[in-house]
């Protein structure tokens, strides 16, 4: 049934291609019948707006092509020793202590792949840590120094107030002193 299946389709991919052929030779042949095979015969049935149809009849099998296609009993199978099985199993059990042993050498790879991660992460941290912390340090001395600059320098104007202030004073007494 298989086989006949099978043949039908490989019919059916020779039969668009003939059927070109005899359309294109012979176009008086498309209004009979098109095409027939040992087992089949294929007829169009109407021409539609979406395509061509065709019907296709299925003769009966004939006792001669059913001695073609009988099936074949499946190869019999070599007798299995206790020894073979042993075999398969311990290589069977070789393969899963590989695969294990690959697999937790994946893991150790990149266990110690996120250790390194994570030192050069806590490295990076620390030093950024450090340039800030300097940054600060540094910032926070120009600071001081600006502040003690800047009060530097309101202390000599207050004494150049008090100066002129004690002239200004001085040169008063001296008016009054004149003018009394």
């Amino acid at each position: 049934m298989a086989k006949t299946a099978i043949a039908y389709k490989e019919k059916m991919k020779e039969l668009s291609v003939l059927s070109l052929i005899c359309s294109c030779f012979y176009p008086e042949a498309r209004n009979k019948l098109i095409c027939e095979f040992e087992d089949m015969e294929v007829k169009p049935i109407n021409k539609r707006a979406s395509g061509q149809a065709f019907e296709v009849i299925l003769k009966s099998p004939s006792p001669v092509s059913d001695a073609a296609h009988s099936i074949t009993s499946p190869p019999k199978k070599r007798d299995v020793s206790l020894e073979d099985i042993q075999k398969k199993l311990e290589a069977a059990e070789d393969r899963r202590r590989s695969q294990e042993a690959q697999v937790l050498k994946a893991l150790a790879e990149k266990r110690e792949h996120e250790r390194d991660v994570l030192l050069k992460a806590m490295e990076d941290n620390s030093a950024f840590s450090k340039m800030a912390e300097e940054k600060l340090t540094l910032k926070m001395e120009q600071i001081e120094d600006n502040r003690q600059a800047y009060i530097a320098a309101i202390m000599e104007r207050l004494q150049e107030k008090e100066k002129h202030a004690m002239v200004v004073r001085r040169n008063k007494e001296l008016r009054q002193a004149l003018t009394a």
